[in-house]
């Protein structure tokens, strides 16, 4: 089992009816060792009416592909949220010191200027 695939990865179907098609997983069930891909194995399945569906009908789902039968083509990129967040903040602290540093100048810079005044 390919345990490193992810959700929006893109991936490539090596063995099977689809053989040679690429997609995006949708969905990983990682108890079976499927996964559904998006456009891939879409099967219509007869719902009865019920009374939380009172029209029934037809609903279209995923039908899962073998974890083995896929290989990864291209990974989803995704960046820690908290990563951003240090980024920012250490930015802001960062601002907050040199707007300190340059308000303690200035205020030596009027001292000075006061001193040699007198």
């Amino acid at each position: 089992m390919a345990k490193n695939l992810k959700i929006n990865d893109k991936v490539l179907v090596i063995s099977g009816v689809h053989k040679g098609k690429e997609a995006k997983i949708v969905k990983i069930d990682r108890v079976n060792g499927k996964a559904c891909l998006e456009g891939i194995k879409l099967v219509e399945r007869h719902m009865k009416k019920t009374q939380y569906n009172p029209a029934g009908g037809k609903k279209t789902i995923h039908v899962g592909i073998d974890l083995s039968n896929l290989k990864l083509v291209e990974a989803a990129k995704f960046v820690k949220p908290a990563t951003k967040k240090a980024e920012k903040s250490t930015d802001k602290k960062a601002d907050k010191k040199a707007d300190k540093k340059a308000e303690k100048a200035d205020k030596k810079a009027e001292k000075k200027a006061k001193k040699g005044a007198k």
